[in-house]
């Protein structure tokens, strides 16, 4: 795909994620959206995540930001998160989250992410230790070392 053909590509695939009014062709645009692997859509994608009402989409708009990896999105990946455990657990949608998270591998995500260690669900629990071998991969050690004087959050907060 030449520049030319993946600009056009791009910029009508931001139209369908913000204006179209089917949830099927807005979830396929971020799911191309996600495969161009285009730093540059970050911010609108995150603008359309906060915007979207549809579960789908949403879902797909996080598995996207996902597959690009920027940093950038990590704040209102974890703005979702923290909406979702206000509510009845959604373990499709945490499970989203946290391989998008692991993708990105930002550091920030630790203190967030971390409740989920004590998950009573073994695949969530499984998944989150998963995200933090991948993110920090010496962070059972830090967390030994640490134990003593800080707590979980405060061993883990790096700073949004």
């Amino acid at each position: 795909m030449n520049d030319i053909t993946k600009k056009i590509n791009f910029n009508d695939l931001i139209k369908k994620l913000f204006h179209d009014k089917k949830w099927e062709n807005r979830a396929e645009a971020a799911r191309k959206l996600g495969y161009l692997k285009d730093g540059k859509a970050v911010n609108l994608m995150c603008r359309a995540l906060n915007k979207e009402k549809d579960y789908v989409v949403i879902n797909h708009i996080i598995e996207a930001l996902g597959k690009i990896k920027n940093p950038k999105a990590v704040k209102d990946i974890l703005n979702i998160f923290e909406e979702e455990l206000k509510k009845p657990l959604d373990k499709f949608r945490i499970k989203i989250i946290i391989e998008s998270l692991t993708k990105i591998k930002d550091k920030r995500c630790l203190s967030y992410i971390g409740i989920l260690l004590n998950s009573e669900d073994p695949e969530l629990k499984k998944l989150t230790k998963k995200a933090f071998n991948a993110i920090l991969p010496n962070w059972f050690e830090i967390i030994k070392e640490k134990k003593e004087n800080l707590s979980f959050s405060k061993i883990f907060d790096f700073k949004l």
